[in-house]
């Protein structure tokens, strides 16, 4: 009887300690009575400095679209229907920082931003092919938001969104959410800058997470969600599925000591 209630201490034990509790499950939760006073939008209004392998959406129009025809790629209208159009068709920003575009050459972009690219060719154009009457308009994008995500998530590799503007919980959702043995609470964002590469944790079950710089993804990052420590255990994701395992385990030991000791 001893015995009996010793395994069944061991078991509930071992069930409690095994399985994932909830608070480890919920997003953006208000911990220790958190309440959310600091606006976001210094975050968002951050801009995104280009880098070498951006691919960049470019599009210039004039009151006589003739006007500036040779300025544009060939089916630049076209090319934002898809990626690999977009990939085909755009700007790639090369390893010394440049941009080769029609009649206008070699244009340098690393460290510009998407409105300082657009005012310089504005200004380029202007100076040197049109007058204002020509009333010009240019539009410069990157060619969708690229990023890669790995590790306990339902669809891991390299997405794209086409918006300006992704946070970490949008990524994730396009990515078809962490799984249950993912850890929201050390999603590892890796991040390639001009001083170089950083790395920084966001715990995702922690509303203040969206005050993080890092809460607003930048074109390609890289997203790791780690493992729980569950997961390695192997003993199940819930009670229900420890409780078995932890049986199927006292089964076959029961019956290998039976065969082993029956004599």
């Amino acid at each position: 009887m001893k015995k009996f209630v010793f395994f069944l201490f061991i078991s509930i034990s071992f069930i409690f300690t095994s399985c994932i509790p909830t608070q480890d499950l919920i997003y953006l939760q208000k911990k220790d009575g958190t309440e959310m006073e600091n606006s976001i939008s210094a975050v968002m209004a951050k801009p995104y400095r280009l880098q070498t392998n951006d691919v960049l959406s470019i599009s210039i129009k004039a009151i006589d679209p003739k006007l500036v025809t040779i300025f544009n790629t060939t089916n630049q209208g076209e090319a934002g229907k898809s990626a690999s159009g977009l990939y085909f068709d755009g700007f790639t920003v090369d390893d010394h920082g440049n941009i080769r575009m029609p009649v206008l050459g070699d244009i340098n972009v690393i460290g510009f931003t998407l409105d300082e690219v657009r005012v310089r060719i504005e200004k380029q154009l202007l100076a040197e092919y049109f007058n204002k009457e020509a009333n010009l308009f240019v539009i410069v994008k990157l060619s969708g938001f690229k990023y890669t995500i790995n590790g306990e998530i339902g669809s891991t590799g390299t997405k794209t969104l086409f918006q300006d503007n992704v946070t970490i919980m949008e990524a994730i959702a396009n990515a078809g959410d962490i799984n249950i043995t993912g850890d929201r609470k050390a999603v590892t964002i890796i991040r390639k800058t001009p001083n170089g590469v950083q790395m920084h944790d966001l715990d995702l079950t922690d509303i203040k997470v969206m005050n993080s710089p890092y809460f607003y993804l930048q074109p390609n990052d890289y997203v790791y969600v780690k493992p729980l420590k569950q997961k390695t255990w192997g003993t199940g994701k819930t009670g229900i599925e420890s409780f078995g395992t932890i049986t199927t385990l006292f089964s076959v030991a029961t019956t290998i000591f039976f065969l082993l000791f029956k004599n």
